[in-house]
Parts: structure tokens; C-alpha cells; sequence
């Protein structure tokens, strides 16, 4: 049994690798103050005996002895990244600082979930881990990216300067259940609008392309990354390298809902990348052979069956 402390462990990735740990024997410490996260994700794991729910944001110290840290507290949809620049920004860089610090007084592995969003708008395609970015330093989504950028690189001079074990992890675009529905990101608000039978908003003419990854599929990787050796230290792409164009992901969720819904067409917002897609090569040969097992359409209905039950109650 390991203790392990997950930041943002109320939010939608975190509550899952909180239960997932759980599964596995650990002694978990679930550390949110509820800005995107919420208790209600969290809520059936109180009465677990080794499991430990803790309000505090990341931006102030925490201390405590544990082996391992799973650091993924951020808000990371537009709208709530957005609302608050300066705190998102605050969140990423003086989170990391915190949690950095905290490994290196207790000797603690640490995984630091940075984002596809380090690459920005790219021009390589698709993304390794060797492609450097394309990211506007000032436009309305440099809080979050930057602020992830910022924070890779304290990682890698903890590591090299005071010996910290760090795991970097470069998440892709990821949904399924605790999703938050009004997150503004593309499949929660494409299901949202669907069961609402309301038109479905899509940004720019549909082409621009994402990957998408069920939630499964990432806590599989993030828990096998952790327990890679030592010398792993990342930055490592966990994403689906299935490419959809967004056009095609609301067609599939307007069949799957059985929606009357129509497909509207808007301004596509400052700095959305065009294109999206992870080249996974050193996550396959890192991770065991991992590689994403659920398919969309599958991870759709999951999800779709979540937001159902949202509104029904």
C-alpha cells in the first residue's frame, strides 16, 4: 500500500484515478477546494477507510508524508480557465512549486498532468513530444498554456537540480462521466445541447479535427507512468490517435441521443488550434504496450448515459 496524494481529485480526471487508486490497495489523499471540482464526484468514496478528502488550493503549501503525488489540480475548459486568468496562471506555476517542494522534502514520486495545449495552434502534425509549440504568449488561452508550460519546466529543474523524481504526462483531449456539463468543452456541451434538444454550436466550419480519449484510457496511463523507472521522466503524449473531425463528432452524438437537434455554425474562437492529434510512439513503447481500448462510440454512450442521469435529477 502506497499513500498517494492527488491534487484536483474532485474534478472530472481526478475522481477517477482517486477510485482507481482505491482499486488497487492505496491510501488515497484527495486534495480540491471545489473551483471546477466537486464533491459530488467524489462523494460515494467518504466512507472508504483509506480515503481522505481535503479542501485546500494547491497555490497555498500543503504538507503531509506520502509516496507518491498525482498533481492534475487546474481548471482546464476555456470557460473556467478564462474567467480567472491570473489564478489559472497562479494555479499551474505556484501549484507546481508547492507540490514540487513537498516531493523533495518527502522523497515522493510526483506526475505532473500538462496538456496538449503546450503545442498550440501546431504546424507539425501530428504532435511528438519533440515538437517545441506554436503558442500565443499573450492571447486568451496563454494563461492555461503558458501556465502548463511554465510548469513543465519547473519539473525538469526540480529534477535536475535537486534530484526530485517527476513524471510529465502530455494529456490529449479526454472526456467521459463527471464531466462538468457546462464545461464548455466539445463533447459535453455537443451532449448537453443534444439531450436539451437545443441546436448544436460548432465553431468555424466543423473541419478542425480532435482526438478523443476516454477517461479509462488515461488513468490506465497515468498509473502505469508513474511506475516507470526512475529515469523516465517525460514529457510523455497519453491521447487517442483516432482523428475526428468535430463536424463528425456531433453527427455521431445527434444518432447516438436519437436528437432533433441541428447543427448551427459560429466564429471559430482566438488561437483554436486547427488541429489536434498525439503521436504516441514513446507512450506504447514506455507504458507496456498501452494504447487507448475504447472506442468512441462505446465512450460516447458511457457518457451520454452519465449526462441522462445529470438531468433526471
Amino acid at each position: 500500500m502506497k499513500r498517494i496524494l492527488v491534487t484536483g481529485g474532485a474534478g472530472f480526471i481526478g475522481s477517477h484515478l482517486c477510485e482507481r487508486l482505491l482499486g488497487d490497495g492505496h491510501d488515497v489523499i484527495c486534495l480540491d477546494n471545489y473551483f471546477t471540482g466537486s464533491k459530488k464526484n467524489i462523494v460515494h468514496l467518504l466512507d472508504h477507510p483509506y480515503f481522505e478528502l481535503v479542501r485546500h488550493d494547491v497555490t497555498q503549501s500543503f504538507y503531509a508524508e506520502v509516496d507518491e503525488i498525482y498533481n492534475l489540480a487546474c481548471p482546464a475548459s476555456p470557460i473556467h480557465y478564462q474567467y480567472n486568468p491570473i489564478k489559472t496562471v497562479k494555479t499551474s506555476v505556484m501549484g507546481a512549486i508547492n507540490m514540487l517542494g513537498l516531493a523533495k522534502r518527502v522523497r515522493a514520486k510526483i506526475l505532473q498532468a500538462s496538456t496538449s495545449e503546450v503545442y498550440g495552434d501546431p504546424s507539425v502534425h501530428p504532435q511528438p513530444e519533440s515538437y517545441w509549440g506554436n503558442v500565443n504568449p499573450v492571447g486568451k488561452r496563454s494563461c492555461y498554456d503558458e501556465g502548463k508550460r511554465c510548469a513543465e519546466t519547473l519539473f525538469m529543474d526540480y529534477h535536475i537540480q535537486n534530484k526530485v523524481k517527476i513524471k510529465i504526462v502530455r494529456i490529449f483531449n479526454t472526456y467521459g462521466p463527471n464531466m462538468h456539463p457546462n464545461d464548455g468543452r466539445v463533447v459535453s456541451n455537443f451532449i448537453m445541447q443534444a439531450l436539451r434538444n437545443e441546436d448544436i454550436t460548432v465553431y468555424g466550419d466543423g473541419s478542425q479535427t480532435r482526438s478523443f480519449q476516454y477517461v479509462d484510457d488515461l488513468v490506465d496511463a497515468l498509473i502505469r507512468m508513474m511506475a516507470t523507472p526512475d529515469k523516465v521522466t517525460g514529457p510523455v503524449n497519453i491521447g487517442n490517435p483516432k482523428e475526428f473531425t468535430i463536424l463528425e463528432l456531433a453527427e455521431k452524438i445527434i444518432a447516438l441521443t436519437g436528437s432533433g437537434s441541428k447543427i448551427i455554425y459560429q466564429t471559430l474562437p482566438e488561437d483554436d488550434p486547427v488541429q489536434r492529434k498525439p503521436d504516441i510512439t514513446i507512450a506504447r513503447n514506455l507504458l507496456d504496450g498501452w494504447t487507448p481500448g475504447i472506442p468512441l462510440g462505446e465512450g460516447l454512450e458511457r457518457t451520454i448515459a452519465y449526462f441522462k442521469n445529470q438531468l433526471s435529477e
